[in-house]
């Protein structure tokens, strides 16, 4: 027992080490074999998709269920029974025993055949298709291997298939074949053209073939699997072509796959295109250093043509495999289920291939809960033990445990979905952490709705700690979430100790938009300076508030706010909007400059006023006001003008009012340009200004020439010409008289 406790902890270990997930789960077969083996030693067991049969050393055959309960019992012999064979059907059944009985009889009807031999009998094997009455036959080995089939008036006629070769010591009949196995090798016969067909002779003949027995096992009508010592052949048979017939037989074998194993083969079974192997193994003892038995092996194989590669081995406790041998093991398997049943003297074991159940709860032990969440999801319709929800709640624990915080909120939206009293209690989860702000981002905003209460949890957990958090979270959450009366007074409260808090102040705008309170909203944006001031006005229409507060929006952004007060002269007037701006005259510019450009009518009340407001702000646009106004005062605006000494203001004011020699001169006298008093002098097209122009110019020789230049098409030159002193250098002279011919010549 301290061996085994030893040796069970050392595979343990190794299990806890080893990230590959086992292909096979066990469990003991109990109930009435439990009762069977305190009594009495397994000795050889046939499996049928509907039953058990379980022989003894003590001679008694136990029919089981798959649970391992009895069904029925049979005394056949006081001492060991060596084989039991079913027909495909189960109805039939044959028995031998080690004091050379045989028995074959109906399990469900009164035929019965009895033989006792003079030597042990090993072997037996029925029909498959005995149930049939032109197959009732079946086949025994001891020293001879004895065909019996049932002929005229219901006798039964032995004939001998092989004897020679020693002990026949395993028989396996598949459709037409019979493969058995003696101490030189493997035989196959064909039952229809009674001919042998193969021999494989054994590889290791050192080994006594009573210790170390021969596994065969047929994987179809036409593959024979065979195990002996520690060398596996995988056999094909094969139909031979009619050309190569001559005194052949007329079908062959060929061995596909050979290989040789670690340990011993105590039996095989296929499992798809892979074999399951059950191995007898000897160790060598740590504390006597003896050799002695160790737990047999289970392994799944995948054959190769002259090696095998190992999917999975698991050492199996057995109940007294110190004291098994190499004989004492078998495997049987149910094909319909892919079952591998164990059987030794003390035990008998069931492998089943494990279930997405089983991949699921292995998952759940190596911590793997992501793939066991998407596992579970792929397999929801066929799995009975897990449920996704469980699962994932076990995934968000392990996250949180591992401080995961972020990720196991995040899982939360996925796992919850729309169970509201689940979402509630990882919420004060989260809260008894100090983890509230992870969650914060995730929860449900709408479809589900949680209680207002967890939201507002929420936000005086970001308030106390994080105002950009909060207001991030008033920004994204819509409002009917929570209780805005109590967050108001919360922020509030707060903004009494941090007064100028922008964030804070922000956030409190727009918690009063929300609550429908938009003239307190305004007031707080207005004080900020914040963009959505505008937008705010417009969406709830608030220009009865924002009367008294235009001076306010002006400051803060005098385009924006000119245009809206524009847009909407019905709700708030000009002569309100001027009242407004009266200690603000260079904002009252502004908004009566934009006015004037919209409509030269509207504001003609206060062109005058305008006046001086472009004198004062904005003098580049005073000219073009003065020209397109229709009702701007002329010697208030030539008043204005004067004083402020702009000329060319007052050149056009003068010459608007008549008063063209006044203009004229000041052009030539403060401005000097002769170019623009030219250009003045044509444009009033007055002989008397084009005088006073000579007059003006006939001392100043640039003057001169931009006459001459000029002239030509609007007075005689050659007046001018007269009037020029002698001796007077004029630059350019000569250019500008030959234009002046030029241009006379054009109008002749």
């Amino acid at each position: 027992q301290e061996t085994r406790s030893n040796e069970e902890s050392t595979d343990e270990s190794e299990e806890d080490e080893s990230e590959e997930e086992p292909k096979l789960k066990y469990e003991r077969l109990s109930n009435g074999v439990t009762e069977i083996l305190q009594k009495d030693a397994a000795s050889c067991m046939t499996v049928h998709e509907k039953f058990l049969a379980l022989g003894t050393h003590y001679g008694k055959v136990y029919l089981l269920d798959v649970q391992g309960n009895i069904t029925q019992k049979f005394d056949v012999s006081p001492v060991k029974i060596n084989q039991i064979s079913l027909d495909e059907s189960g109805e039939h059944m044959g028995v031998c025993s080690e004091d050379g009985k045989v028995q074959v009889f109906g399990l469900y009807s009164a035929e019965e055949f009895h033989e006792t031999f003079d030597c042990p009998i090993k072997i037996v094997a029925v029909h498959p298709h005995f149930v049939r009455s032109h197959f009732k036959q079946f086949v025994t080995g001891g020293k001879k291997l004895l065909l019996y089939e049932r002929g005229w008036m219901n006798r039964w006629k032995p004939s001998v298939l092989h004897e020679g070769e020693g002990n026949i010591r395993n028989v396996k009949w598949r459709g037409h074949l019979i493969a058995w196995a003696n101490n030189m090798g493997v035989k196959i016969l064909d039952m229809i053209s009674k001919q042998r067909i193969t021999n494989v002779p054994r590889d290791d003949i050192s080994l006594r073939p009573d210790m170390y027995p021969c596994s065969l096992c047929w994987k179809d009508n036409l593959t024979l699997i065979i195990g002996w010592g520690n060398s596996v052949k995988i056999c094909s048979v094969k139909e031979r072509h009619a050309s190569e017939m001559r005194d052949l037989p007329n079908r062959y074998v060929e061995i596909v796959f050979q290989f040789d194993t670690e340990f011993y083969i105590s039996g095989l079974a296929p499992i798809c295109d892979q074999l399951v192997i059950l191995s007898y193994v000897k160790e060598i003892s740590e504390k006597t250093e003896v050799e002695c038995c160790a737990r047999p092996r289970l392994d799944i194989v995948q054959p190769l043509p002259e090696s095998c590669e190992e999917i999975s081995s698991d050492a199996l406790t057995v109940r007294g495999f110190q004291e098994n041998e190499c004989r004492d093991y078998h495997l049987e398997y149910s094909e319909g289920e892919s079952l591998f049943y164990i059987i030794s003297p003390r035990d008998v074991v069931v492998a089943k291939e494990r279930d997405q159940d089983d991949h699921i709860d292995w998952l759940l032990e190596k911590k793997k809960y992501e793939e066991a969440l998407m596992a579970a999801e792929i397999s929801q319709k066929t799995i009975k033990k897990h449920k996704i929800l469980d699962i994932g709640l076990a995934y968000i624990n392990h996250l949180v445990e591992k401080g995961e915080y972020d990720l196991a909120a995040r899982k939360c939206q996925k796992i919850l979905g729309k169970n509201t009293e689940l979402w509630e209690f990882e919420v004060y989860k989260f809260k008894e952490i100090g983890q509230l702000k992870a969650i914060s981002r995730y929860l449900p905003r709408r479809d589900p709705v949680l209680k207002p209460l967890i939201y507002e949890m929420v936000l005086h957990e970001f308030l106390e700690s994080d105002y950009e958090g909060f207001a991030t979270l008033i920004k994204e959450w819509p409002g009917d979430l929570y209780n805005n009366t109590i967050i108001v007074q919360a922020v509030v409260d707060h903004l009494k100790k941090d007064p100028q808090n922008r964030t804070l102040l922000r956030t409190l705008a727009e918690l009063y938009t929300y609550d429908q309170r938009y003239g307190r909203a305004l007031e707080i944006y207005l004080t900020l300076r914040h963009k959505d001031v505008f937008q705010l006005i417009h969406k709830h229409n608030l220009f009865s508030s924002i009367r008294d507060k235009i001076v306010l929006l002006m400051d803060f952004d005098s385009e924006k706010a000119v245009d809206m007060l524009l847009d909407n002269e019905d709700k708030i007037s000009i002569d309100r909007v001027v009242e407004e701006l009266e200690n603000r005259p260079e904002l009252q510019h502004v908004y009566l400059h934009k006015l004037f450009k919209r409509d030269h009518h509207k504001g003609q009340r206060y062109h005058e006023k305008q006046i001086s407001l472009y004198a004062e702000y904005d003098r580049p646009n005073l000219l073009p006001f003065l020209r397109d106004s229709t009702h701007c005062p002329l010697e208030k605006a030539l008043e204005i003008c004067q004083q402020r000494n702009f000329v060319e203001e007052t050149v056009y004011l003068l010459s608007r009012m008549g008063n063209s020699r006044s203009a004229l001169k000041m052009i030539m006298e403060e401005l000097q340009d002769v170019d623009k008093a030219i250009e003045f002098a044509k444009e009033q097209d007055d002989g008397e200004l084009w005088e006073d122009l000579i007059l003006y110019s006939i001392d100043k020789p640039p003057f001169i020439t931009g006459l001459l230049n000029n002239i030509g098409t609007h007075v005689d030159p050659i007046l001018l010409i007269h009037r020029i002193k002698e001796g007077m250098e004029i630059p350019n002279l000569r250019d500008s008289l030959v234009k002046i011919l030029q241009d006379y010549n054009l109008q002749v």
